[in-house]
C-alpha cells in the first residue's frame, strides 16, 4: 500500500495581490471609523433659542446679510446729520439672534430714512472712555440693546432686550414727526394745516 502525498492548495501571492488585500482592507476600516464618527457624534448644529455660533445672526434670523457690515460708521453718520439705530449684539446669543427679525423688519420703512448700524460688541475697543461719536459711548453692557440718535445727535431712544417691531416704530415715528400708528398704518408725515372734524362740528 503506497500513501499519496498530501496535497495542500499552495496559493502564490504576487505583490500585485499583496497590494490589492492591504488596501481593500485599509478603506474598509477606514470606512468603519468614519461611519462610526457620524453615528457617535452628536449634532453640533446651532439653532434660533440656543447660545451657540451658527455665523451671521442677521443673514441666518433676520434674512437681511445687507446689515452686516453696516455700510457707514456711526460718525459719519452723525456728520451728516441722519439718525442712526445702533444695535449691539453678539452673534452667540438667543436672545440676539430672536431680535435679529425685528431688525430687519424695521429697515424696510426706515433704511433709507435712517442709517442701521448693528454693532458687534465683540469688535468695540477695551478702553475706559469713548467720546459721542464711537459706539462704545452708548454700550451698557446688556444685549442686545438698541439706541436711536435722532438728526442732532441726541440719544431718543435706548432700551435693552427683544423690543416688539411697534415699540422702536414708535421711536422712529417721533424722530421722523409721523403720524402715530393708531391714525395711519402707513407712514405718513404730521401735517400742521389739518382742521380737527371734532372741533368745528360743535
Amino acid at each position: 500500500m503506497t500513501i499519496a502525498p498530501l496535497r495542500f492548495p499552495i496559493r502564490i501571492l504576487t505583490n500585485r495581490h499583496i497590494y490589492r488585500r492591504l488596501v481593500s482592507q485599509f478603506l474598509v476600516m477606514l470606512i468603519t471609523i468614519f461611519g462610526l464618527m457620524l453615528i457617535g457624534t452628536s449634532p453640533a448644529l446651532a439653532g434660533l433659542n440656543d447660545d451657540r455660533f451658527d455665523g451671521n445672526i442677521f443673514a441666518l434670523y433676520g434674512g437681511n446679510g445687507s446689515l452686516v457690515p453696516p455700510r457707514i460708521s456711526l460718525a459719519e453718520s452723525l456728520k451728516v446729520g441722519k439718525p442712526a439705530l445702533l444695535v449691539f449684539y453678539v452673534d452667540d446669543s438667543s436672545d440676539c439672534k430672536q431680535y435679529a427679525s425685528t431688525v430687519s423688519q424695521l429697515q424696510a420703512p426706515y433704511g433709507r430714512a435712517a442709517n442701521f448700524i448693528p454693532i458687534s460688541v465683540d469688535s468695540l475697543p477695551v478702553k475706559s472712555t469713548f467720546t459721542p461719536t464711537e459706539p462704545g459711548y452708548y454700550y451698557k453692557g446688556l444685549l442686545p440693546q438698541t439706541v436711536l440718535i435722532d438728526q442732532k445727535g441726541n440719544v431718543v431712544f435706548n432700551e435693552a432686550g427683544q423690543l416688539s417691531y411697534e415699540r422702536v416704530d414708535d421711536a422712529f415715528r417721533k424722530v421722523f414727526d409721523l403720524l402715530p400708528r393708531s391714525e395711519s398704518v402707513e407712514l405718513k408725515r404730521r401735517t400742521f394745516n389739518e382742521i380737527n372734524t371734532e372741533l368745528t362740528n360743535q
